[in-house]
């Protein structure tokens, strides 16, 4: 059997093409390894699937750091709003929560999925799952199929290669298309963990003193050998038994691995700035002034309430304050030191976990290679990218999700083309 388009991976992207290509009417075929198509999907969003965000298009593509001005022509096409009216014409009713982040009301990623594949079946696409593609084939210089790790081979004039990046194995994408693109002629950019919690050895990590401790709203910054701040992210963040993580980590992880690879010493500092509404100056003027109201109270009384608790032991016994000392016995030199340490605990990181414990892909193949408003090989006629294959990432929130949608609908519409 002969067909328009085949698309290799039922991720997001992969979907979204194989629909966008079915809707102007070619035959489709849709192949996936695994045993069934979206799980990626399935279990994003902590299984509620934030389907796209509603910031402005400016701003999501704030939210893209790895190259996301690249998908400038893509959004002049599709962008969030069609996505959103896209699933609302599925039925699938989308709710805005925080940030601009969009869910579906029923609060299912599942539900999502199923809408999907309720449309890929109206549309009479072919899918075939447990069906691994090997390599892609040419002829005559251009795109002319697959074949299957099987052996066998399935003849159409265009690909679109949606197989994702090397981040959450399990899911299925575990970088099978880079080899296949790099015969094609393209680049693939160094691959390293994005959106990944970030480790460290100092001593407090090592004894787990604060294992377990969530920080809210906090301004979490990666320093450069200067150190002066290269990036900020202020939200939430977690210590773990081997370095730290939570939003503002994952944020900020791409940032330690790029400064990594610069550093020569193998480490890289962070600071934590737990009270980023307050200026130090005036932080160290209320708490001089809340120690001086209360001469005889224990200053981890006095001071209680302005952290959570464990964490303003931690930083009284890093200023080298006598937890259960009267007030009226510190100095003010190490009132000072504290205020300091509220603003800036400074701590040193040597990497992230790997990047099959990352949420995302950072590198893939070389955007340069790729027609910004179709997705087609600038390398090879009749071969299409979309998703995380793709070198473009973005933080949580959604915009990983929107990326790949879009990419999806632009390869899909013009493989059929």
């Amino acid at each position: 059997m002969e067909y328009d388009v085949i698309i290799v991976g039922g991720g997001p992207s992969g979907l979204m093409a194989a629909i966008a290509a079915g809707e102007q009417g070619a035959r489709v075929l849709l192949l996936d390894k695994g045993n069934k198509l979206g799980r990626k999907l399935a279990i994003s969003g902590g299984g509620r699937c934030n389907v796209t965000n509603r910031l402005p298009i400016d701003e999501i593509i704030k939210h893209i750091p790895g190259n996301g001005r690249f998908l400038y022509s893509a959004f002049s096409i599709f962008n969030n709003e069609d996505i959103i009216r896209f699933f609302e014409n599925l039925g699938i009713e989308l709710k805005e929560e925080d940030h601009g982040r969009m869910f579906p009301v029923s609060d299912k990623a599942q539900s999502v999925v199923d809408a999907l594949l309720t449309r890929i079946a109206e549309l009479n696409v072919d899918i075939r799952v447990n069906t691994a593609v090997a390599d892609l084939l040419f002829k005559d210089g251009r795109t002319a199929g697959v074949k299957l790790r099987d052996g066998q081979t399935l003849r159409s004039r265009a690909v679109v290669v949606a197989a994702g990046g090397s981040s959450v194995p399990h899911t299925g994408s575990t970088g099978d298309a880079y080899p296949w693109a790099e015969k094609a002629g393209h680049t693939v950019t160094e691959l390293y963990p994005t959106e990944v919690p970030v480790t460290s050895s100092e001593p407090f990590i090592k004894e787990k003193k604060l294992q377990g401790l969530s920080l809210r709203s906090v301004a979490l910054s990666v320093l450069n050998p200067k150190a002066k701040p290269i990036i900020t992210h202020e939200m939430d963040m977690i210590f773990t038994h081997f370095g730290v993580s939570g939003p503002a980590v994952l944020r900020c992880s791409q940032f330690v691995v790029k400064a990594l690879k610069k550093s020569k010493t193998g480490e890289v500092f962070m600071t934590i700035d737990s009270l980023p509404e307050k200026n130090e100056e005036l932080l160290f003027s209320e708490i001089r002034r809340l120690l001086a109201d209360n001469p005889k109270k224990a200053v981890k009384n006095c001071l209680k309430g302005i952290l959570p608790e464990r964490y303003l032991l931690f930083l009284l016994e890093q200023a080298g304050i006598d937890e259960d000392a009267p007030c009226n016995g510190i100095s003010t030199e190490k009132i000072r030191q504290f205020a300091h340490l509220c603003k800036q605990f400074r701590f040193s990181v040597d990497g992230t976990l790997p990047l099959e414990k990352a949420f995302v892909t950072g590198g893939g193949i070389s955007i340069k290679e790729i027609d910004p408003k179709t997705m087609a090989s600038k390398k090879m006629p009749g071969l299409f990218f979309c998703g995380e294959v793709l070198d473009i990432h973005g933080y949580t929130g959604g915009y990983n999700i929107t990326s790949a949608l879009v990419t999806g609908r632009l390869a899909g519409t013009n493989a059929a083309k």
